[in-house]
């Protein structure tokens, strides 16, 4: 298929020859539906879009529009997504394009060593995502109040009435000073509990994986989740094994882990194990 001088190629990713069909009415980025490109035992999964959108200039600012770039996502994550049902591909980077079929294949043909190692480490696995959150600050003696945490709701109330009581009275400053020494040890002991129960949940989780990966802690005013992230984890872990993994994360619910909430998300394409860096790992595996 020859391509006209107003398209390029998008490629998503990079897979086996599948072995089962994509949906038919699968459509990925601009509507479009993708198809499989084969070179010498690869695939490459690729899709028109046009130069005017995703040429070099007009693409860099294309990305600082939120609303293209999300909608560029969406579609991307959901071709992506179809193929990790039938498959484990290696995804790319969102936007990654080239002239015509011929620099794709250039690219496999390229990176073919690189591809087939990755592939050999994806194979019958799939990522999950783990992340820890730690209540917001100016609740977090919430969190280190044995009271709170056992439920003594008639201490709390206690606490209310006798707060109600005096809150008129001014504080002098010494009851200041000493007031806001408590509130910092309190919290200083709940981050201190949060990051124990996530490193040790990190340790279990990355026994139950092939391999797990260490992402920055989101800030919560992008994540538009509460609270500070003390654990924001990925782990590659094989299918048939997905359904004990899930229920090692959901046993944290038994555990006393107030003031604290486990996320878990996926099972995702292996985004975070598609890199050559992650061949360190981070965190030890299962053997297989």
């Amino acid at each position: 298929m020859s391509a006209t001088s107003d398209e390029l190629r998008y490629v998503y990713a990079v897979c086996r020859p599948l072995d089962a069909p994509l949906a038919a009415d699968l459509t990925g980025v601009g509507g479009v539906p993708p198809r499989q490109l084969h070179h010498e035992g690869l695939v490459a999964l690729v899709g028109p879009v046009p130069a005017r959108d995703f040429a070099e200039e007009p693409l860099r600012a294309h990305l600082e529009n939120l609303d293209w770039l999300s909608e560029t996502a969406r579609a991307h994550q959901r071709v992506i997504g179809a193929l990790a049902s039938v498959t484990c591909p290696l995804p790319l980077r969102l936007a990654t394009v080239f002239r015509d079929d011929s620099g794709v294949r250039a690219m496999l043909e390229e990176g073919a060593e690189r591809f087939w190692r990755i592939l050999d480490r994806i194979d019958g696995c799939v990522e999950w995502g783990v992340k820890v959150h730690l209540e917001s600050a100016d609740s977090s003696d919430k969190y280190s109040s044995d009271n709170r945490s056992s439920g003594n709701h008639s201490s709390d109330k206690q606490t209310s009435a006798t707060a109600g009581a005096t809150s008129e009275k001014p504080l002098s400053g010494r009851d200041y000073l000493r007031r806001r020494r408590q509130q910092r040890t309190a919290q200083e002991e709940g981050w201190q509990r949060a990051e124990a129960f996530a490193q040790r949940l990190h340790e279990e989780l990355s026994r139950h994986a092939d391999d797990s990966r260490l992402h920055a802690p989101q800030n919560s005013s992008l994540s538009h989740t509460p609270g500070r992230n003390i654990l924001n984890a990925a782990y590659l872990v094989p299918r048939a094994h997905s359904e004990e993994f899930v229920e090692l994360v959901d046993g944290t619910k038994d555990e006393d882990t107030a003031g604290l909430t486990v996320e878990l998300t996926g099972p995702w394409a292996a985004y975070s194990f598609t890199g050559d860096d992650a061949e360190s790992g981070g965190g030890a595996g299962r053997s297989r």
